[in-house]
C-alpha cells in the first residue's frame, strides 16, 4: 500500500500550483489556431509552432483592454501565467496581453506590468492614502541637478515657506536608476537618520518613454505601494503616464504641479496654522494608519479566497457546457426530423380521412348516450343532495339547542363534557338557544 494516495482534485491542484510558481509572467510566441469567441466574450485559442502547441484563454476583461482582433493564422506574442483548467486536467496559458509580433518591447512590458499590478489591487482607490493638507516636512526623490527640483523648491518656498524640504538625490534615468529611486522612497519611509516626512514626492521632468522608463519598473512601483507615508507622483509632462503614477496615492501632471498641490497657500492660512498643526497631524496620521491596515487585511483576504481563479474556471466551464448543449440540440433536431418523416409516410399509408369519418360517427352515438346518462345522474344527485341537506340541518348545534339542550364551555371556549374536568373557582359559560349564561364553580 503506498504511503500517500492523492485524489484527482488534490494532485491536479498540486500540479497547478507548481506550474503557476514556475511559469508566472511568461511571454510565449506562436501562431493562433482553433480560435473561438463564444457569447461570454472570452477568447479560446491554441498557440502552435512546428514542434508543439499550447492551449490559451484570454478572458473578456483582458481582451477588452487589449483591443486587438484575434484570428487563426496570426503570429502573436502572449504574456500571462501557466495554469491548469482543473475540470479537464489541462494545462493552459491564461493570457493577460496578446500583441502582434514586433509591437514594441517597452510598450508591451508597460502594459504587462500594469495589468499585473492592477490585478493585485495596487491601483485600487481603497488603498490610496490621503494627502496631508498641512505637511510639515516633504521628502522629494529626484535628480539634484535637474530643472525640476529647482522649480519645485521655488514653488514650495513661495506657497509654504514653513515647510521643511528634504531631498533624496537619485539618478532618474539609465541603468540602476530604478533601484536608486526605490531606495530613496524607502529611506524616507524608514526615517533612518533623518526626520520622517509627512509626504513623499517622486518627480522628474519630461522625456521619451525610454527617458521615463525607470518610473515604469516594478521595483519602484513596489516601493511606492509599500510606503505608509503618502506618495505623490509628478513625472514628465501632462500627457505622460507611468506605472508610478497609477500606484501613487495621487498623480500630478508635472513636478511643478505636484509642488503646487502638495501644500496650501501660506498667505491665506498662516494665521491659523499654529492652532491647527497639532490636531491635523494626529488625525491625518491616524487615518493613514487605519487605511494601511485595511489595505493589508483586504489584500490578504483577496489572496486567500482567489476569487479571480474561481470566476475564470466557472467561465470556462460555462463555455464548454454551452458548446455541449448546442451540439446536443443539433443531434436532437436531426433525430426528431427523421422521426417526423417516418410518421408522415405512415400517415399516408393509414389514410386518416376515412378513419376520422368513422370516429366521428361513433363519437356522435357516444355523445347521445352520454347526454342520457348525464340527465339520469343529475336527477339522482339532486335527490341525494336534498336528503343530506335535511340531515345536516337536523344535526347542527342550533337545532340540538332548540330541542331543549344546552352547551357548557370553559374559559378557553372548550366544551365541558364531564364534571370532573372543572375545579372550584372556574368560570363557565352555558349556551341556550336564546343566549348565554356565565357562572362560577363552587
Amino acid at each position: 500500500m503506498p504511503d500517500e494516495v492523492y485524489s484527482v482534485s488534490d494532485i491536479t491542484a498540486d500540479i497547478r500550483e507548481s506550474l503557476e510558481d514556475r511559469f508566472n509572467g511568461v511571454w510565449v510566441e506562436g501562431e493562433i489556431s482553433n480560435h473561438r469567441l463564444p457569447a461570454s466574450g472570452h477568447h479560446y485559442f491554441t498557440l502552435k509552432d512546428p514542434g508543439a502547441q499550447l492551449s490559451c484563454v484570454l478572458f473578456r476583461g483582458a481582451a477588452m483592454k487589449s483591443r486587438i482582433p484575434l484570428s487563426d493564422g496570426m503570429q502573436v506574442q502572449a504574456y500571462g501565467n501557466i495554469s491548469v483548467y482543473e475540470a479537464r486536467g489541462q494545462y493552459q496559458l491564461i493570457a493577460q496581453v496578446v500583441q502582434p509580433q514586433g509591437f514594441g518591447d517597452l510598450q508591451a512590458k508597460f502594459e504587462a506590468l500594469k495589468r499585473k499590478l492592477e490585478a493585485e489591487g495596487l491601483f485600487d482607490s481603497i488603498r490610496k492614502k490621503r494627502i496631508p493638507f498641512f505637511p510639515q516636512r516633504i521628502g522629494i526623490v529626484t535628480s539634484p541637478t535637474g530643472a525640476a527640483i529647482q522649480d519645485m523648491i521655488n514653488v514650495l518656498s513661495r506657497r509654504a515657506p514653513w515647510v521643511e524640504v528634504m531631498i533624496q538625490p537619485v539618478r532618474v534615468q539609465g541603468e540602476g536608476a530604478a533601484e536608486e529611486i526605490a531606495a530613496g522612497v524607502r529611506a524616507f519611509e524608514m526615517g533612518a537618520g533623518i526626520p520622517r516626512p509627512d509626504l513623499i514626492i517622486v518627480a522628474r521632468g519630461g522625456g521619451s518613454i525610454e527617458d521615463l522608463w525607470s518610473f515604469n519598473e516594478e521595483v519602484v512601483a513596489r516601493a511606492i505601494a509599500e510606503a505608509t507615508v503618502p506618495v505623490m507622483s509628478g513625472v514628465g509632462h501632462e500627457i505622460d503616464f507611468t506605472i508610478a503614477d497609477f500606484v501613487a496615492d495621487r498623480r500630478e501632471p508635472t513636478p511643478s504641479a505636484a509642488a503646487e498641490n502638495a501644500v496650501p497657500d501660506g498667505e491665506s492660512l498662516m494665521r491659523h496654522i499654529n492652532l491647527l498643526q497639532a490636531s491635523l497631524n494626529g488625525r491625518v496620521q491616524g487615518r493613514i494608519d487605519n487605511l494601511s491596515r485595511q489595505a493589508v487585511a483586504l489584500q490578504r483576504e483577496l489572496q486567500a479566497r482567489e476569487p479571480g481563479r474561481r470566476i475564470q474556471s466557472w467561465a470556462q466551464s460555462l463555455d464548454f457546457l454551452a458548446e455541449r448543449l448546442e451540439s446536443a440540440a443539433d443531434l436532437r433536431l436531426q433525430v426528431e426530423g427523421s422521426r417526423l418523416e417516418a410518421q408522415g409516410r405512415l400517415l399516408e399509408t393509414i389514410q386518416p380521412e376515412k378513419e376520422i369519418d368513422r370516429c366521428a360517427e361513433r363519437l356522435g352515438l357516444s355523445l347521445k348516450q352520454l347526454d342520457t346518462l348525464l340527465d339520469r345522474r343529475l336527477e339522482e344527485a339532486g335527490s341525494e343532495l336534498e336528503h343530506f341537506h335535511e340531515l345536516v340541518r337536523s344535526l347542527s348545534p342550533d337545532a340540538v339547542l332548540s330541542r331543549g339542550f344546552s352547551m357548557t364551555l370553559d374559559e378557553e371556549g372548550k366544551l365541558v363534557t364531564e364534571a370532573a374536568s372543572v375545579s372550584k373557582g372556574d368560570h363557565l359559560k352555558t349556551r341556550f338557544p336564546d343566549g348565554d349564561v356565565s357562572s362560577v364553580v363552587e
